[in-house]
């Protein structure tokens, strides 16, 4: 069993944190009951459901479902709407396909799913903000609130924006935000620009000819010759890219021949691996050099190679002034010894990504590890938990996003 976390001192400043702080530990239930409950994307039923009662109990305005499969938005209208302005909050709210290490009352109830990456914690926040945001209305325009499925591989980002989320909601803004152990709790980060990394799938297909191990000479061994392309494809960052551009090629999988025929030359091999980068121009000219390296490897020893290249997510690229909008949000709760503004991307990738292409907006790092990072179980392992501790605080930097973006007048 983990050892409980060290009760961390959030500073938090203004009547925003004050009021959601009043039910943290109902924040604090509903995130430990969803985290019970994972659900994968495109499958997030029992969280959509009880997204959607939390959000009737507060009132708001509208709720729509079925945006984008399994995906929710509320609409929240302020006191005035002399700006006719929308901004819009998301959070993102399925699980992983992995099993669970924790030993605590809400560890999942389900083999082989777990929220391990926080977005339990996410959708607590937003649903924060929601009850805050209901009660109040102290601002001039309307909030769009939206529950998305789908993160952690199926681009639910781009199927909400393919089911009309924009055509419908017209925001000008658009803003998210993701936990980061690696932050101390009470700390937010961000930067304009470049946040995450695009991430691309890549597949490289290699076809020799089989034959007995004992006789590879008449062979052409395509276990050999994908040794070779691992190898030189190495090259293509540390040869190919500018050293102040970042690109990451990582060959992550091999699969060749039978692990119970030891003397047998397998006919073909197939390489598994992903790229990352955050320049289009790089991302262009790695997919370029993957095909002619791994052509004229092959071809070198008498094979041939097929590659396959796939752009799952863009780069999450913050623009300039929503982002700096934001750290100053940010450093009005929790100050600004307390907010990195140049925080370092993440080669990580997020599709968030999908809705930044299409509106402005920004993402943003929330802290909850243990102090200064140190011992805090990282996002993706079988013992990550999101910290609690931090629910009213990402609550109130979603409010105060919408207040200050849409301030009312006198």
């Amino acid at each position: 069993m983990l050892a409980p976390r060290p009760a961390p001192t959030l500073r938090a400043n203004g009547r925003v944190f004050a009021q959601i702080a009043q039910f943290h530990p109902e924040l604090t239930a509903f995130r430990r009951d969803l985290h019970a409950h994972p659900e994968l994307g495109f499958e997030e039923v029992y969280t959509g459901t009880r997204v959607r009662e939390a959000l009737e109990r507060c009132g708001v305005d509208e709720i729509h479902t079925g945006i984008g499969k399994t995906g929710l938005v509320a609409v929240i209208r302020g006191r005035q709407s002399k700006s006719g302005r929308m901004i819009g909050l998301r959070a993102d709210m399925d699980a992983l396909p992995m099993t669970e290490h924790n030993e605590f009352a809400w560890k999942s109830s389900k083999v082989g799913l777990m929220h391990g990456c926080g977005h339990d914690g996410h959708t607590t926040m937003l649903v924060g903000a929601a009850r805050y945001l209901a009660a109040t209305r102290n601002f001039d325009g309307t909030a769009v609130l939206i529950f998305q499925p789908g993160e952690e591989g199926f681009a639910g980002a781009r199927i909400m924006i393919e089911d009309g989320l924009f055509d419908r909601f017209p925001v000008q803004a658009v803003y998210g935000m993701h936990n980061w152990p690696s932050m101390r709790p009470g700390t937010i980060g961000i930067r304009p620009g470049p946040m995450m990394a695009a991430a691309d799938r890549v597949t490289i297909d290699i076809t020799g000819r089989g034959g007995h191990g004992a006789h590879a000479y008449m062979t052409v061994d395509p276990v050999v010759v994908s040794a070779h392309i691992i190898t030189a494809i190495q090259s293509i960052v540390s040869r190919n890219a500018n050293p102040i551009d970042s690109a990451v090629v990582s060959i992550c999988a091999m699969h060749a021949g039978d692990m119970g025929a030891f003397s047998v030359v397998p006919g073909k091999a197939s390489l598994v691996g992903t790229v990352r980068t955050f320049s289009p121009d790089v991302q262009d000219m790695v997919e370029r050099r993957l095909s002619e390296l791994c052509g004229a490897v092959a071809l070198g020893f008498g094979a041939s190679a097929a590659v396959h290249y796939e752009r799952i997510y863009p780069a999450t690229i913050n623009s300039y002034d929503e982002a700096m909008f934001a750290a100053d949000v940010a450093e009005g709760l929790v100050g600004a010894d307390h907010v990195v503004r140049d925080m370092a991307p993440s080669m990580g990738a997020e599709d968030f990504s999908f809705m930044l292409q299409v509106k402005p907006g920004a993402y943003l790092r929330i802290g909850q590890g243990a102090e200064n990072g140190v011992g805090s179980c990282f996002l993706h392992n079988s013992r990550y938990d999101f910290n609690d501790d931090i629910l009213p605080l990402g609550a109130a930097l979603h409010a105060g996003l919408v207040e200050q973006s849409m301030p009312l007048t006198v």
